[in-house]
Parts: C-alpha cells; structure tokens; sequence
C-alpha cells in the first residue's frame, strides 16, 4: 500500500465507451494475460419494498472510476486506483476522470457522460466516485435514466456532494447506494495508506455485509424501542439545495443520515429550518447524525430543530467527512437502537430508496 502507485492507465477515446481502455481492448478493459474483464453477473436481490440490492463483489470484479463532481488531485487519485487493485479488483477509469474546468471534473456533458457509460457497461460491476466537491447537481438532467435503469442495478458509491447522485439514483433507478469514502480522498489516498478502519469497513461494505455503526450521543429517545426503517438522506447542504427539484428528500417513515463539513452552526440551522419549512423531515422514523467537521458545535442547533419531532436522534457517527469514514447504504432497511446508540441495517431486506 506504501509503495508509490502506478500510473493510472492512459484514457482513450474509444467510441462509445467512454471508460479508460488498455492497449487492445474494445468493449472491455483486459486483465493480466489478456483476459475480458467482467461483473459478477449476479441477479441483483430485491428487498420487501422493491429497492434493487446490487450484488456484492468479488476480487477480479471490474469497478469503474469516475468524476462527477470535483476535480480529484491526480496523485491522490492514482494512490487511490493502487488501493482498489490491491483488493483484487480491476480498475477502469472515466475518460474524463482527470480533466479539469474551474472548480468541475471537465464539462457537465463530459462528466454526464463518464458516470452514465460506466453504468451501462456490462462489465463493470461498481462505480466508484473520485471525490466530492461540487457539480454533481449539474448533471442530472443531462443522463439517460431510462438507459441507466435498463442497464440494471450495481453498486455506487460516495459521499459528500456525490449526495446529488444517491437521491437521483433513488427515485430515478430504485437501487440501495453506498455513503462512505472515495478513492481520491484522504481516508483512502493517504500517502502512509488508507486509515486502517475506514478501509476495513469499506472493505466489508463492497465485498459483504458492513458491521453496523455506533455513534457517542444520544440526542433524543423518541419512543424508547429500536426503530426499523429505509435509510436516506446524506449531505445537509445537497439536501437543502435538492429542495423544489424532483430529487428532494422525503423522508416519511425513513432513517434519515445527516452529515456535513465546514459549516458554522447558524448555517446548519437555516438548512435544517429550510427542510423543515419544505416538508422534507416530516414523518421521519428517526435521525442517524455523522460527523461535522469543522462546524463548531452544531449540537445545540441540532437538538432544537430535531428533538421536537419526536423520534429517535442519535448522533456522533463515524460517517461523512471524519477519519474513520464508515459506510452506509442509503435504501436498505436500517434500525436505529437509542440505548446502544447505534444503526444497524440488513442488505438482503432493503425497503423503497426514494
């Protein structure tokens, strides 16, 4: 893991593919001996409440790289592709991936296209997003869903703005995502090695059934019994800005994850009031709160806005932008247990996403 990456494989633009190629591919990137890469081809499960549960992988899987938001460090991101291939998987990237315009990944079209043909490909199993940042928003309109859902279901995973994504892949595809960290950022890219429980995690997250997460706070007790419910939610400022759009939260009878990073505790207010007044809180079975990084003490805004609804609020997990940086899967069905302060979830039993 500590020895310097290998550079990241020179990007083509085959027609069509949009995915970086090695020498002598067409449709599929090739493995060690010139074998064709594939997915697991496994059907995807499908929960009680018809969220697709795309199949965990298995080393030699094909998983794409791509960015859809920022511009991920090219260092951090060659680092990042060495630490997925040490888990036996094959790594392909975007054609895009490294391209740069202002504080975006390349062009909107240019990103749409990237993260739409890595999900069509049938030989990519998962796609992973570089990092977060900012313009992820901008390209919603501008991929294909009914394409993307014929495609079928695979893993995506991210955080951060990459929120835009899981609530659009909600309502758009029905499929369960993944929160957690990215291979270009510091939970994973470090150059002594990703942290060691991010990692283990996210390793049992894409490969098999991640352990459950415990938070250090309990904010509110609701009804005092574990609450069992789909989970959403994610970034507080991608929620608050997916207002008024066909992607906004609803969070009836849902676990609701909230998270964010570097914002000071009256702007954490005025997100959650604009939730509030948007109608996107009610009914929610309970909140699931992951870490906030440089914003002060958000806790006393947190409290005031979301003890009063009268649910289950626990706080001070390991998810978002923290170290370690846990993985979550948003749409599976989830249980939130005030007395251990805690979130546990079950894949193979997953309720609606949406």
């Amino acid at each position: 893991m500590n020895e310097p990456a290998a550079p990241i494989q020179a990007r083509t633009a085959a027609a069509g593919a949009g995915l970086a190629r090695g020498p002598g591919t067409a449709a599929t990137a090739l493995a060690p001996g010139g074998a064709p890469l594939r997915g697991s081809g496994a059907a995807p499960a499908q929960g009680s409440g018809g969220a697709a549960v795309p199949p965990a992988l298995r080393p030699g899987d094909t998983v794409a790289v791509v960015a859809p938001c920022g511009p991920p460090d090219p260092v951090r991101l060659a680092r990042g592709v060495q630490v997925l291939r040490g888990l036996g998987l094959k790594v392909v990237t975007g054609a895009h991936v490294l391209d740069r315009d202002r504080y975006l990944a390349g062009s909107d079209a240019a990103r749409a296209a990237d993260l739409q043909d890595a999900w069509c490909d049938p030989a990519v199993a998962a796609v992973l997003c570089a990092r977060g940042g900012y313009g992820a928003t901008r390209i919603l309109d501008l991929v294909d869903w009914d394409a993307m859902r014929a495609a079928g279901p695979k893993t995506l995973a991210g955080s951060s703005d990459v929120t835009a994504l899981h609530r659009a892949f909600a309502v758009e595809l029905g499929v369960v995502t993944w929160f957690g960290p990215m291979p270009a950022c510091a939970t994973i890219s470090d150059p002594g090695g990703p942290e060691p429980r991010t990692f283990e995690h996210l390793t049992a997250a894409l490969f098999a059934e991640a352990p459950p997460v415990a938070g250090d706070r309990v904010i509110a007790r609701g009804g005092g019994d574990p609450v069992a419910a789909p989970i959403t939610g994610g970034n507080l400022s991608l929620l608050a800005a997916l207002c008024g759009t066909p992607y906004q939260m609803d969070a009836r009878g849902r676990i609701v994850l909230l998270e964010d990073v570097c914002e000071a505790p009256y702007r954490i207010d005025r997100m959650l009031t604009q939730l509030l007044h948007a109608g996107s809180l009610d009914g929610a079975a309970g909140f699931a709160l992951g870490s906030w990084v440089e914003c002060g003490d958000p806790y006393p805004v947190l409290e005031e806005r979301l003890a009063p609804l009268g649910v289950p609020v626990i706080a001070g997990l390991p998810v978002g932008h923290g170290m370690p940086q846990f993985s979550l899967p948003l749409g599976a069905l989830g249980a939130i247990d005030a007395e251990s302060c805690s979130l546990t979830w079950s894949i193979r039993t997953s309720e609606g996403a949406v």
